[in-house]
């Protein structure tokens, strides 16, 4: 498995120099290198040529992709390390008396031997759901500005009083902060699998 995982990694890294792809990715680079996310010390990077002879309505479509994934990343990365910290809700997670901190951190709390009952883990699968498709979602006609923009509306105050350089720069930092959770939350599944301690983390 381990070995599938680093041929992998080396393929998609031979995809960004590979020459076939260098009119395509210029002509990508030309049509979005001025948008959020393009900074220094890496710029533009598209290895995969996702971006290939893609138009604006695509470009977003992408962004508004990653930044959910990232918001959800920062959510499960921070989650992780608070509960492996050992802060866990008071009280029973059921009627049975089952306590919430009577369950393992991780991946283990919902695969394996010890994890949450089938019901439980319904429960959550249909909650994460409920907000995917009637809460969390960008309402067109509502004044929203940006891909990820989800207020529909709310909380205009707030955001209305930056100016449009502070607006930009609290927007790259969302970005990069889901980017950096992202490989955070694909570290700390990979090393649990592994097994071992990680500084802070403690152990897996």
């Amino acid at each position: 498995m381990m070995k599938l995982a680093v041929l992998a990694t080396l393929a998609a890294s031979a995809a960004a120099f590979a020459p076939a792809q260098t009119s395509k990715a210029s002509t990508a680079l030309n049509a979005f290198e001025s948008e959020l996310g393009v900074q220094p010390p890496i710029g533009f990077f598209d290895p995969l040529g996702l971006l290939d002879e893609a138009d604006q309505e695509r470009f977003d479509r992408l962004r508004y992709v990653e930044i959910k994934h990232g918001r959800i990343s920062q959510l499960a990365f921070l989650g992780n390390i608070w509960t492996r910290a050992g802060n866990h809700f008071g009280g029973d997670i059921d009627k049975s008396g089952h306590a919430f901190d009577s369950y393992p951190n991780g991946w283990a709390a919902i695969w394996g031997p010890d994890s949450i009952p089938a019901q439980g883990f319904v429960q959550i699968f249909c909650f994460i759901g409920l907000l995917e498709v009637a809460v969390m979602k960008d309402i067109p006609g509502k004044g929203n500005e940006f891909p990820g923009d989800l207020r529909n509306g709310t909380f205009r105050s707030g955001w209305n009083k930056y100016d449009e350089e502070t607006k930009f720069s609290k927007r790259a930092i969302e970005l990069n902060n889901g980017r950096a959770a992202m490989m955070g939350i694909l570290g700390l599944m990979m090393h649990e699998q592994l097994g071992g301690s990680i500084p802070i983390v403690g152990e897996m």
